[in-house]
Parts: structure tokens; sequence; C-alpha cells
């Protein structure tokens, strides 16, 4: 059935909300989707060990690399407002196929990142009990907070669009404020000392280490975009989704280089050999004994809200492919109450939790879980911003848009994409990783075989694939 004969047949759909989401609950969505504070207690330990002085830079040029994919899809962001994010705007400039590919890839890149995140959160809320002397530990402790944190993730994203990104919003300002008083008092503690010249001046920094540690400073940023999806449910989306776009990746760029020097600054080359920085740090300045759990719930809570965010998209990219005929009719459908996609999301969330579950039953640890689903959806993501930054340059050329700036940013997002995708995948990474490439290479094949019987058997679906906007949803069947 076709777009044309649904609005005939009358309303079918309660529709998402219209206009409810404010400037910061848009910016909140973006960071929550980051996780910040997740990134900053183990990224910068990683890129020192390559990059050593110059991690900061590599920092300073993942920003510069995600603010280049930021501006392609503000580009779209500032004209057409839909729940579909990356996979409408790419209709614009690729056409139905390279629409497809963008939205299957970041539904993998979405759902990945919410799965690896529940991992996250796992070890760190265990931690956390641990710390106030409940006796957590082991696999079926694990599995339990899975279900329990899978499950809420799950039931605020179906509540409501404002729900979860107000929860998105405290436990991440919670979080990063906790970080951020720890690193404060870091550089008072340091005193003089906190002036660090051998960083200023990337002082024996090697280029090639700096460079690789850029792929992980852009990884540390991946669904910074995600305010995208929420075109019907903002006010004022036309400007306020650009602007919660850029500004999440200026403050949370801003924050890593502050967050890794301080690190830096204080451990020094015991930064490489630390398996939790910000704990080092915590007892080498002599916080009181109180901070320690304080601060493994505020790392937990950002690994949550991750989980949260991510789900949030997942649930609107299918939504607006449900209404377009490219998945199953039945999930182009909203909650009467809620206005949520709920059929979506009661199929992600489960799955995510089903995954971990599976995943810690056969003895894997929490962290492990993060590093490998991760990877996983970050794959998805550095395929949608490559080719959102392709359609920008072949929209705005036919739109008769200035597009010499849309030229410089989507060339540097494009080059940074294909480096950030060979580096993880040569030299060969250890098992699973090794392996993860391929799975990912697979789910992309079962996408591909789908898009072509879609074509064959129901050429009319191909022709409305991205083509659904924020005002054609409501009442639309």
């Amino acid at each position: 059935m076709t777009t044309t004969q649904n609005r005939a047949a009358g309303p079918t759909d309660a529709g998402l909300r219209r206009g409810v989401m404010s400037g910061p609950e848009l910016a909140a969505q973006a960071i929550a989707n980051i996780a910040p504070s997740a990134v900053i207690a183990f990224t910068a330990m990683s890129i020192f060990v390559g990059a050593g002085n110059g991690t900061i830079y590599s920092f300073i040029l993942a920003t510069i690399v995600i603010l280049c994919v930021g501006y392609c899809v503000v580009v779209f962001a500032r004209k057409h407002a839909s729940a579909g994010s990356l996979y409408t705007y790419v209709a614009k400039g690729l056409g139905p196929t390279g629409a497809y590919l963008a939205g299957v890839t970041l539904i993998i890149g979405c759902w990945g990142i919410a799965a690896g995140s529940l991992g996250g959160s796992v070890a760190y809320f265990n931690q956390f009990l641990a710390l106030l002397g409940v006796p957590a530990g082991g696999a079926g402790w694990y599995i339990g907070l899975a279900i329990v944190l899978g499950g809420l993730a799950t039931l605020f994203t179906i509540r409501g669009i404002r729900l979860s990104a107000r929860v998105s919003l405290v436990l991440e300002l919670v979080s990063v404020t906790i970080i951020t008083i720890l690193l404060v008092a870091a550089l008072i503690w340091a005193g003089p000392a906190a002036w660090d010249p051998a960083q200023v001046f990337a002082q024996g920094a090697p280029f090639q280490g700096v460079a690789a540690g850029m792929v992980l400073g852009i990884l540390g940023f991946v669904g910074f975009s995600s305010a995208d999806a929420l075109g019907r449910e903002a006010k004022n989306p036309y400007t306020a989704i650009p602007r919660a776009i850029m500004w999440s990746a200026v403050v949370v760029g801003v924050l890593y280089v502050f967050a890794a020097y301080t690190q830096i600054a204080v451990l020094h080359d015991d930064l490489a050999t630390s398996a939790s920085p910000l704990e080092d740090i915590a007892a080498l300045i002599g916080m009181p004994a109180w901070f320690g759990p304080v601060l493994t719930f505020g790392v937990g809570a950002s690994f949550f809200a991750v989980v949260v965010a991510p789900l949030n998209v997942v649930g609107r990219v299918i939504y607006v492919m449900g209404k377009e005929g490219v998945v199953p009719e039945r999930f182009g459908r909203t909650h009467e109450r809620h206005l949520t996609p709920h059929r979506v999301l009661l199929v992600a969330g489960p799955a995510a939790i089903v995954l971990d579950v599976i995943l810690l039953a056969i003895g894997s640890d929490p962290m492990d879980i993060t590093v490998w689903v991760d990877t996983y959806g970050t794959y998805g993501y550095m395929v949608a911003y490559a080719l959102v930054a392709i359609a920008c340059i072949v929209y705005t050329r036919r739109a008769g848009i200035p597009n010499k700036l849309v030229w410089v940013c989507a060339v540097v997002a494009v080059a940074a994409m294909a480096y950030v995708f060979f580096a993880n995948v040569w030299p060969v990474p250890a098992f699973p990783l090794n392996v993860i490439p391929y799975l990912f290479l697979l789910t992309l094949v079962a996408a591909v075989a789908w898009f072509a019987y879609l074509r064959k058997r129901r050429p009319e679906v191909i022709q409305n694939i991205g083509n659904t906007e924020t005002d054609a949803l409501e009442g639309v069947g």
C-alpha cells in the first residue's frame, strides 16, 4: 500500500509527539549518545600509549573531524526535519540505495553502541554495589543487572522522548560534574606543576602516534548527531537541531582535551599502565573514601545514558522505514498514549539485553562486551557518516547551494572515516576483534539481499525510501 493510499484511508497512526523537545533536551540526547564520562575514563590512557605528549592533539584533530561531519549533517538539518535522521538526509543526495545503506548502517551503529554500553553499565553498577558492601559479583549478578538496566532503558524510551532525554541529561550532568570536580581538584593539588609545556608543545610526540590516537578520539564521538532523529519532536527543529549537533561536539571536544591534559599532567608516564586513571588520581590527591563509590556511580550512569539515547534513534529510523514499507508496516506505528515507536523499541531493547546475557552466561567480562559490541556498532557509524558527507556534496550541487566549505568538510570526513575503518582492521587485531568486521559485513550482505528483494518484488517501496519528512508522519499508515 502506498503512502498516498494510506492517507486516503484515514489516520491509522497516533504519530510522534510534535514540538516538545527544548534545545537543552536535544543537546542531552546528543551528549548522552556520546557518553563523554565513559570515554574520559579510558580513552586518554589508550591514546597516551602511542601519542605521549601529543594526546591532547589527537583529541583536537578528532574534534575537527567530527565538526566536519557535523557540518555536513547540519546542511540537511537546516532544511529537512525528519525522524529518519541520516537515512532521510542521504536520500536527498544519493537516492534510495544510498539512503537505505545509510539507514541500515546507522541502525547497526546505534543498536551496537546501546548493547555494548549496557555491558559497561553492568560492570560499573556491579562495582558500585560492591563498594557499598553488597556482595555483588559473578555471572548471576551480571545477568540480573543486565536485565534490570536494559529493561529500565527500554521502559524510559517507550514512556516518552522527554522522559528518556531528561533521564539522560540528569545522569550525564551528574557524571560530568563528578569527573570535573575530580580533575579541577587534581590541578589545584598539582599547583605550579599543573602547567605542562611538554603537552602544549607536544614534545617527543610521534606523528604516527598522534594520528592513531585521533582514531580512538573519533570513536569517542560516535552518535553525536543523534538529535537529528528528533525532527518532529523538537521545538523549532531547523535551528535547534543544528545547534545541538555542533555545540555538543564542541563542548565534548573541549572536555576531552581538558580531561586528557589533566590526567597526563598529574599521572605522567603512570597513565600508560593505569587500569583506572580516574580512581588513581582520586587516590593520589587524597580524595575522601566516599568519593570512590560516587565516581564509580557517575561512570556507570554515563554508560546507562548511552544505552537509552541510541535506542531512541533506532526506534525513529525504523519507524520511518515502517512508514515507507522498507520493514514490516507494523513498525510504522506509535503508542497511542506515549506517542513513541514502542513496537520497534520492544524488539531493539530486549535484543540488546539478550545479546549481553548470552555473552555474560558464557563467561565474558562486561567491559569486554563493551569493547566488542561497541566496535561492531562503530563500523556502522563510520559508513553512515561517510555516506552523509558524500550526499551533502551532491545535494548542495543540485540545489545550487554554495558548497566550497561542504567540499572541504566532506573530504576531511570521508578520508577520516576511511582511515578509522582501516586502522581498526590493520594490523589485524586479536580475537574476537578480528572477526567483528566480518560480522558487520555479513549484516550488510543480509541487508542488501533484502533491498534486492524489495527492488524486484515491491519497486514502489524503493521509490518511497527516504521521502518521509516530519510533517508527513502524522496519521499516515
